[in-house]
């Protein structure tokens, strides 16, 4: 068949396992999204405005592995940049297409629309390469193919996202077939002379020590290494955590699964076997001032082994260019029927790790509701095939709390950290796996951001069920630094819900102030099959969780320390 250059550039989408691409509409991309419908295979979804339309994408890079979205040049691309950011911290491959100027008009000396009112168009393309991995113009369709496959081929191999520009005369002229797809899936193979004594210095420093535990991030799943670092737990025996960010990146059903290390706001015991421990082997972590809580739990120094995703670091030994999963699998091997380095085990039992003493709630029907209930109803309805996005503030801590079995998984943005940013990404991600139960628990002040994308649930029916706590505020704001300015406009949450639907729509919008209503609340979101239902929870503003109020505490430390002399 002939092709276009928008009808390559769908091709490679379709070919690369996407079956959807969301797009805001804008005249420099109209000809392109022509185009893109010409494939059936990859169904273009609509969005409200262009952020949402990039954090949808990056919410189905979490549930497909890569994602796409298509705006206009400037005033949306600009926008949607904000999202793509978060993909690079998030180390999601999204790919960002945007329409562009006329290629004619470049060094013509016209001033267009939807410009800075410069001639010069090339700030886009400049800010695109500052919050991603590639870049590229596409001002011909000449070189069209080989810039589209570089883009798409350095995202997936980095899993960080990239930059597509296409001049708006340029989408619909011919270009050459696409060659076959396995140029842009296989990636290089680990150095074999480097793995092997990468895996020797491993080795060798953890049969050094006698009390090992192993640290999960959030980067192991962009590594690939779930599965091998389940592997490396195994031959080991020893103590499994999971940073905050992490959680669900290791099964919680695991024998050495313990719980999250985040400094006060850890499982409990957890910290105590890490002060404990002689030795830390951290796969896949991002330290930063969230995470170590305002650097009060940094684990770092000779007794820490620092594995990233193609990095691998043993005290002043630096070992680049191989995979994550081939250095714990070779670790793995290597201590494979050998002692267990399970002291960290032993003792974490000893201390009463792993107890747990369920208190009942002492509560009626009637009685006001709480953050307490409702953490304990999000708890009541986790499956194996559950998906719980954790909105920032105290959500993280309240999903933190919930225990998941295999297969349920949990979605943080804790390094771009966009307020928000949970509900176009639980939009994204409900659409490529709408058949999962979706939760989403998410603030009023967050929400208030990007609530559109509800009625975008609306309109293909997904049925995503919607914790939104009303406390008055933004609470996590509140615990590092309260002010004024962290009052908002209260809305009739539940009632929003009407205006999504219009003439056409089905979803529901409830409002729970008690617990029964909570409890009658949850059975009828569970009945439900027509769409998102969005269930308000009134609580008070002081109501939140003792993790958030030393958390708060210790990053608001971190923030006020007086500059350096």
């Amino acid at each position: 068949m002939a092709y276009t250059v928008g009808t390559y550039l769908a091709e490679r989408f379709a070919r690369i396992g996407l079956k959807h691409h969301f797009a805001v509409a804008g005249d420099y991309n109209l000809v392109l999204l022509d185009q893109l419908l010409e494939n059936k295979n990859c169904e273009q979804v609509y969005c409200s405005n262009e952020l949402n339309c990039g954090f949808s994408a990056e919410g189905y890079a979490r549930a497909n592995g890569a994602a796409a979205c298509v705006v206009t040049f400037s005033v949306g691309a600009l926008s949607a940049l904000n999202a793509i950011g978060g993909a690079y911290a998030e180390n999601l491959p999204v790919i960002l297409v945007s329409g562009a100027p006329n290629s004619n008009d470049h060094a013509s000396g016209h001033i267009l629309h939807h410009t800075i009112g410069t001639t010069d168009y090339g700030y886009q393309l400049r800010i695109a390469k500052e919050l991603t991995c590639a870049a590229v113009s596409i001002i011909s369709a000449e070189d069209a193919p080989e810039k589209i496959d570089h883009a798409i081929r350095t995202a997936l191999r980095e899993k960080k996202p990239a930059y597509i520009e296409i001049a708006c005369n340029v989408s619909a002229q011919p270009c050459r077939a696409p060659g076959p797809i396995s140029a842009l899936l296989n990636e290089p193979t680990s150095d074999a002379a480097t793995l092997k004594a990468a895996v020797e210095a491993v080795s060798k420093f953890i049969e050094g020590k006698e009390k090992p535990v192993i640290l999960i991030g959030s980067k192991l799943r962009a590594a690939g290494a779930e599965e091998a670092a389940i592997r490396l737990a195994d031959a080991l025996g020893c103590c499994v955590a999971t940073m905050g960010a992490a959680k669900s990146f290791f099964p919680e059903d695991h024998a050495n699964y313990i719980g999250t290390f985040w400094g006060s706001a850890s499982s409990p015991k957890v910290v105590d076997i890490f002060n404990w421990a002689d030795s830390v082997l951290a796969l896949g972590c991002i330290f930063n001032d969230y995470s170590t809580e305002g650097w009060t739990a940094w684990p770092r120094g000779a007794n820490v082994v620092v594995a990233d995703k193609e990095i691998t670091k043993v005290g002043e030994q630096t070992f680049d260019s191989i995979h994550l999963r081939d250095v714990l699998d070779g670790v793995a091997k290597h201590f494979a029927g050998k002692a267990k380095k399970d002291a960290t085990m032993v003792e974490y039992k000893r201390i009463g790790g792993g107890v747990t003493e369920t208190v009942p709630e002492n509560a009626k029907k009637d009685g006001k509701l709480t953050r307490e209930h409702i953490q304990r109803s999000l708890q009541s309805i986790v499956t194996p095939e559950t998906t719980i996005f954790g909105e920032t503030g105290d959500s993280w801590f309240n999903v933190s709390r919930t225990k998941l079995p295999r297969g349920a998984r949990v979605e943080y943005e804790m390094q771009w950290g966009h307020i928000g940013w949970s509900v176009p990404s639980m939009f994204g991600y409900a659409v490529a796996a709408p058949e999962r139960r979706n939760i989403l628990m998410v603030g009023d002040g967050s929400f208030q951001l990007t609530a559109q994308e509800v009625g975008q649930m609306v309109r293909r029916n997904l049925p995503v069920i919607i914790f939104l706590i009303n406390n008055a505020g933004y609470t996590i704001e509140v615990e590092i630094h309260d002010g004024p300015y962290n009052n908002i406009k209260n809305w009739n949450y539940a009632g929003i819900i009407d205006t999504f639907n219009a003439e056409d729509g089905k979803g529901k919008g409830l409002r729970a102030t008690t617990i029964g209503e909570l409890d009658d609340a949850v059975k009828t979101a569970l009945a439900h099959k027509g769409g998102p239902v969005l269930i308000e929870c009134v609580i008070p503003r002081d109501d939140c969780t003792s993790e958030l109020i030393s958390w708060g505490r210790h990053v608001a430390t971190a923030n006020g320390r007086p500059p350096a002399k």
